[in-house]
């Protein structure tokens, strides 16, 4: 038997894959209509709409409640994972994104007020909690379908 024989029956493994897959086409698609070209770096990048990240957590924990019972320790393993995934690319990466682009302006151009250096942190990069949700409810959404 083949290696893709033996994992498509594990729904865990398969939805979640198919999952981001689907989120990151959509993330590529939309800049690409943004930016009027497609840029396929955004197939493997991180950040923007919608969160791959937070897409792959859910459907997989969904898949995960689907399938095992939302009452076994497996599910809740994976709902603090989602959590924690959400969380940091909502919160933490968004501020060390938010850093790195200061820093790196800082270097260019020092700032001479607070409100120019304060206008340079809103800079964002990594994920807003919009396109965290998104990616929540499309992972959740992917999952239902396909279970």
């Amino acid at each position: 038997m083949s290696f893709l024989s033996h994992i498509l029956p594990y729904k865990a493994l398969v939805i979640p894959a198919a999952a981001w897959l689907t989120a990151q086409i959509l993330k590529t698609t939309i800049q690409a209509i943004r930016e009027k070209h497609i840029n396929w770096y955004y197939m493997i990048s991180a950040g923007g709409m919608p969160s791959a990240h937070s897409t792959l957590v859910c459907a997989l924990a969904t898949t995960i409640g689907v399938v095992y019972g939302t009452d076994s320790g497996l599910f809740a393993i994976s709902v603090v994972l989602a959590a924690i995934v959400m969380h940091d690319a909502a919160g933490v990466r968004q501020a060390v994104d938010k850093q790195s682009a200061v820093i790196s302006d800082i270097l260019l151009t020092f700032p001479k007020t607070h409100i120019e250096l304060e206008h340079r942190m809103e800079q964002l990069v990594g994920h807003t909690p919009f396109q965290v949700a998104m990616g929540a409810l499309l992972g959740v959404g992917l999952a239902l379908w396909w279970v």
